[in-house]
């Protein structure tokens, strides 16, 4: 098996089916994996923030770190692969809000929105989530079957 780490504003697909996708410590950060489950393709892409206009320099040098400018490359990635979005499920991991719960500028919560708001420009949604909560999360992807495990704090589940 081949371990590909993601990590912040990295992105990785992968047609390769012993390979394992996995990326750490989504506390505000997401993690949104798309899944080819026909041809058994798999992306991964760790965002940091939701808009790019925050810093065209940072954008640039590392589009993945936000999900207006990574998610299109995600999806263009997936296509050069041969993914279908016809075949694909789309899920997301990580938005906590892991700085203080009485925060009022949630990055978290507002990561998701974004991605969510994104991904229905190109008629795709989520079709599962662990999201928000207190908690940071790590995950990972076995590309040949499409299974996900999170774990946080000593846990771990499917999703």
């Amino acid at each position: 098996m081949n371990s590909l780490v993601v990590g912040i504003g990295e992105y990785c697909v992968s047609n390769d089916p012993d390979d394992i996708i996995k990326t750490f410590a989504l506390g505000s950060c997401v993690a949104v994996i798309m899944y080819d489950k026909i041809k058994k393709i798999a992306g991964l892409i760790h965002i940091a923030l939701p808009y790019s206009e925050i810093s065209d320099e940072k954008r640039e040098k590392l589009p993945g770190y936000f999900a207006d400018s990574g998610l299109p490359l995600l999806l263009d990635e997936m296509k050069k692969k041969g993914a279908l979005f016809g075949n694909m499920w789309i899920k997301m991991v990580g938005g906590a809000n892991v700085l203080n719960t009485k925060y009022n500028f949630d990055i978290g919560i507002r990561n998701v929105l974004a991605v969510k708001k994104i991904l229905w420009k190109y008629n795709l949604g989520i079709t599962a989530e662990d999201v928000g909560e207190n908690k940071a999360r790590t995950c990972m992807m076995h590309v040949g079957t499409g299974d996900i495990v999170v774990s946080s704090q000593s846990k771990k589940w499917k999703i």
